[in-house]
């Protein structure tokens, strides 16, 4: 659904070398890089920003707002954590269980160095959904003719039998 996201910081620089190794620990990389304004990552294109904010004001975070990035193991939602940890970040929820959120939910929450704040998420994908069945055209509904009389209908087709044999 989504194509980016993007969160304000104060340094590009050090804000990169946090998020260098914290989305590294699930498997994202920097794909792209605008150097000293915005650092993009993902696996093949930049899904989420890091930049100056536009209007060059100060970075301030957006109250309630968060964003989660999906892990692909238990052990990489742990690694997000320590390594956020070790780079100076906040913890804003150990990692663990999140049977409120779902039963096969598990999850760590941190801030980064400027305040913003992130998830990573392990949640099984639902097993693959049956296609639903297509859907046939229907044919626009007929003009009704209107009804002739039988003896009308039969002379026409003889009418038609014998113009062809001419």
């Amino acid at each position: 659904m989504l194509h980016h996201v993007s969160v304000g910081v104060r340094d590009v620089v050090r804000a990169a070398k946090f998020y260098d190794a914290v989305l590294a620990a699930l498997g994202y990389r920097r794909v792209m890089e605008f150097l000293p304004y915005a650092v993009g990552y993902g696996d093949e294109h930049p899904q989420f920003w890091v930049q100056l904010p536009h209007n060059q004001q100060v970075a301030t975070v957006g109250n309630g707002m968060h964003i989660s990035f999906i892990a692909r193991s238990k052990s990489a939602v742990d690694k997000f954590h320590d390594t956020a940890m070790e780079l100076g970040g906040s913890n804003a929820g150990e990692p663990g269980p999140r049977p409120d959120y779902s039963p096969d939910y598990y999850g760590a929450f941190v801030f980064d160095l400027d305040g913003n704040k992130l998830e990573a998420t392990l949640l099984p994908l639902p097993k693959k959904a049956k296609p639903l069945p297509k859907l046939k055209a229907k044919a626009a509904p007929a003009k009704k003719a209107a009804k002739k009389p039988a003896k009308k209908v039969a002379a026409k087709k003889k009418a038609k039998k014998k113009a062809k044999r001419r």
